[in-house]
């Protein structure tokens, strides 16, 4: 991420020109290990090198350019302790995310589900 800022709202991001803050959100979420950083960091402050063992796979230059970037979008903070930590937005995050966990839930059960008429059907 040399040289580059995170995605920000108001600016053009990879895959949109609009500027909209949710196509900011999908860019920087979407980036690799984006989630999984913040999902380990859902229990409290943790150390870049327990959350890199947490992470299995990750690359140390990965783990830092991703902590970086959501530090830098005020997902995550650093505590006094030289600790990662999820900031009261990065928090919410995990709540703003339950209905998507909902919908993929019924997704993922509607890719099971027998065809009828051609289209699957979700569950009722």
């Amino acid at each position: 991420m040399v040289g580059r800022s995170p995605p920000r709202p108001g600016q053009d991001v990879r895959g949109s020109t609009t500027g909209r803050p949710l196509m900011a959100a999908m860019d920087l979420l979407g980036r690799r290990w984006a989630l999984r950083i913040l999902w380990e960091l859902r229990d409290g402050p943790t150390g870049a090198r327990a959350l890199r063992a947490k992470c299995d796979g990750m690359s140390s230059s990965v783990l830092y350019d991703r902590l970086r970037e959501l530090t830098a979008s005020g997902l995550v903070a650093r505590t006094d302790e030289d600790e990662y930590v999820l900031s009261d937005i990065g928090t919410a995050l995990g709540s703003a995310l339950k209905p998507l966990d909902a919908w993929a839930a019924t997704w993922s059960a509607s890719l099971q589900a027998p065809v009828h008429g051609g289209a699957r059907n979700p569950p009722t």
